[in-house]
């Protein structure tokens, strides 16, 4: 997710509206919503400016900046506007260092360059949609602009049969067969978790898909990573993803490292927290990158922010035998190793292999 897709969003955008500038925007309502359809124009102009002013500050909170427009601006004058702040956002996006993050509420906080790339080019899909329909335009984006979106910002939804009714279905415009009507909607941002010299940086499917098939994920990873469990991770988080039981907060985090921006290794939970408020955790790092106690800080940062929370009472490990490095991570983040009775009722009711051995940390 780039620039070069916020340009495109940004062209079918003012393209669309264009065949319909000769409208009183301001007596017709865009569909579905109480804005009109000039209001909803402005509105987006509006997201793009806070976008890009943002993630161009690095702003950690609101940014205090407003946009007016001159009195007697026409319909053809606002759509400049759409187009200038749009490229406003691309810039930003362009220029914006890798890992660099700024202020948005959804849902932790902050996102990233490629977040905001992806909340930009959803703004301007979105609410040409809506006022298309107002006017009674004709509106089809690319499809390959709806799944991007969905796939950076909707990482809890199960994909549909085409992206762009997906899009519509997950932010309560419209309708898919099989699935209720959503009233109420959100979206996410990945979640980062600093440690004193890490960034535990959220996966998003769009970065798992292309790790579980042998790519980098955009990451710069140290040597030839990322290590094989990392790849199987996104393995799972893609098999979550695809059938609707991802939860992001519960995927897949990358190492990164704050001094370098280098990705040494991963970490993540098994699933989402069962009914019993047990979650299991995993780790790898790459060999260059050991030795230096990043996987403790890892595993008891994650595991730490995993127990802070009120749907989680117990954080377990499973490691082989004969992987003492592993064990003394897990004793390190403080973990102990779970009784005979817990790792007999591990084997018979979680499917434990046999060969492995527990490690609890509790709340």
């Amino acid at each position: 997710m780039s620039g070069d897709q916020v340009d495109a969003a940004v062209s079918h955008c003012t393209a669309t509206l264009r065949a319909g500038v000769d409208r009183d925007w301001e007596a017709v309502h865009a569909a579905g919503m109480e804005w009109t359809c000039r209001t909803t124009a402005f509105h987006i102009a509006q997201a793009f400016t806070h976008y890009a002013s943002r993630l161009a500050s690095r702003a950690q909170e609101r940014f205090p900046l407003a946009l007016t427009l001159p009195e007697g601006t026409d319909n053809a004058g606002l759509l400049q506007v759409i187009e200038a702040t749009g490229a406003l956002v691309a810039a930003a996006v362009r220029t914006a260092p890798p890992g660099v993050r700024a202020y948005h509420p959804h849902p932790f906080g902050t996102a990233d360059r490629e977040g905001f790339a992806a909340l930009a080019v959803n703004e301007a899909l979105l609410h040409t949609h809506d006022i298309a329909g107002g006017l009674g335009l004709a509106h089809e984006p690319d499809p390959d602009l709806a799944a991007a979106v969905l796939a950076w910002l909707f990482p809890h939804v199960e994909p549909g049969p085409e992206p762009w009714p997906t899009l519509l279905w997950a932010t309560g415009r419209g309708e898919l067969p099989g699935r209720a009507r959503v009233t109420d909607w959100t979206l996410y941002n990945n979640l980062v978790l600093p440690t004193e010299r890490l960034l535990l940086t959220g996966i998003r499917p769009a970065v798992a898909d292309d790790v579980r098939l042998g790519g980098r994920g955009g990451l710069d990873w140290l040597g030839d990573g990322p290590h094989e469990g990392t790849r199987q991770a996104c393995s799972y988080l893609m098999k979550a993803y695809e059938t609707g039981a991802h939860r992001p907060e519960f995927g897949v985090f990358a190492l990164v490292r704050q001094e370098d921006g280098r990705a040494i290794g991963g970490v993540c939970f098994h699933g989402a927290p069962d009914d019993e408020r047990r979650v299991e955790i995993g780790y790898d790092l790459i060999e260059g990158a050991r030795g230096d106690g990043y996987a403790t800080e890892a595993v008891r940062t994650l595991t730490e922010w995993a127990l802070a929370r009120d749907d989680v009472d117990t954080v377990v490990a499973t490691v082989e035998p004969d992987n003492v490095p592993s064990q003394q991570v897990a004793a390190r983040a403080g973990f102990v190793r779970a009784t005979v009775d817990e790792e007999r009722t591990a084997h018979e009711e979680y499917d434990m292999d046999s060969g492995l051995r527990l490690y609890v940390r509790r709340a």
